[in-house]
């Protein structure tokens, strides 16, 4: 393990050591804020403290097989069992080491957040409208395999049952960080089924991930920089919906933001669900330029998740999906539109904490 890894490490030993005395004070037991605060500090921190304690462990019991090896050249069986003690100590080791490097990383905390996820149709008429739709059920099938609950908050279908825009509410654990890096323009080639000659055809969509807002985050927002429309909402669901102006619209008035919803059926659920999305979107407009600004002075980051970043390709004469940021390419398209995502979420993930880590290193270095 390198250095400055195990130089981070010590220091979760000497604050495990300090908030395990703090933790024992009257005063702070009597401050029940500053005590929930000290105890989730102190969870997080022994989680880590526990897990270097037992990579030590495996160094030592590693070294001790190592030299059990070397003083048992006449004797075979001896041997061949500190060699099977090395090989498990080393693969104990390779794992911990892994473990302890990803837990090491600065965590978002927006990536435990719901999310919404805003799916709209840009360059290719109709084709990118059906286009919209098929990424709309790649990451409701998504959902269903981990076990969240998708649902669609407002939507503006195409005459061919695609959507010019759809926005989606997903619930569950650790969606946004699994969903962040899906912001961007996402391209298709394939021919359309309103292609008569069998030529392929290009289209896009832009997608944008935004984490669900804190609840306490709702009310920083002034009253009077809202503007709220009803009307009355399109699309399914029955006679009530065709009969009742319950659809919201709210737009921000200092950014142009615009947020609606039409999924619920009372104007006050429209309302509360809307202000979430137009929050989402206004604290992302904010990542968004704090990431450009970074992005201008590091090299190696994903992305700032821009809707103009050409992020992926779906290829289907070839059966390829490409994501540019990270020269992913798969060849199992139409696994990953039935939802099977696991493979780029994850490819996603490692190259995030790749950077992190060398950011990590770089400046314990400095």
């Amino acid at each position: 393990m390198k250095q400055f890894l195990r130089q981070q490490l010590a220091r979760y030993t000497d604050r495990l050591g300090e908030l395990e005395f703090l933790l024992s004070r009257e005063d702070i037991m009597k401050d029940m804020k500053q005590f929930l605060l000290l105890s989730r500090e102190h969870t997080e921190v022994l989680a880590v403290a526990g897990r270097w304690a037992r990579y030590q462990q495996c160094e030592a019991d590693l070294s001790g097989a190592q030299e059990l090896l070397s003083g048992s050249a006449n004797d075979p069986e001896m041997a061949a069992m500190a060699q099977e003690e090395i090989d498990s100590a080393s693969a104990e080791l390779q794992k911990l080491e892994g473990e302890l490097q990803r837990m090491l990383l600065p965590k978002d905390p927006d990536d435990a957040r719901n999310a919404f996820v805003e799916i709209r149709a840009g360059t290719g008429g109709d084709e990118s409208a059906l286009f919209a739709a098929d990424l709309l059920r790649m990451y409701t099938r998504y959902c269903e395999r981990r076990g969240w609950k998708p649902h669609i908050i407002s939507e503006s279908l195409s005459e061919l049952g695609g959507y010019k825009e759809v926005v989606l509410k997903i619930e569950g654990d650790n969606v946004y960080g699994a969903l962040k890096f899906e912001s961007g323009g996402h391209r298709v080639q394939r021919v359309p089924v309103t292609e008569t000659q069998g030529r392929i055809h290009t289209s896009a969509c832009t997608v944008a991930v935004l984490a669900e807002p804190d609840e306490a985050v709702l009310i920083q927002i002034n009253p009077a920089d809202l503007r709220i429309d009803t009307y009355r909402a399109s699309g399914a669901g029955g006679q009530h919906i065709n009969k009742t102006d319950s659809a919201v619209r709210i737009t921000h008035l200092p950014t142009g933001i615009v947020a609606e919803c039409q999924d619920g059926r009372s104007q006050h659920s429209n309302k509360a669900q809307a202000l979430k999305v137009l929050t989402a979107r206004i604290h992302e407009k904010d990542r968004s330029e704090r990431a450009a600004k970074d992005a201008a002075e590091r090299k190696g980051l994903i992305g700032s998740g821009d809707r103009s970043d050409r992020i992926r390709t779906y290829n289907f004469p070839q059966g390829r999906l490409s994501d540019h940021r990270i020269n992913l390419t798969l060849y199992k398209l139409l696994y990953i539109m039935e939802g099977e995502l696991d493979d780029v979420v994850q490819a996603l993930q490692a190259y995030e904490a790749a950077q992190q880590l060398a950011a990590l290193e770089v400046g314990a270095g400095a």
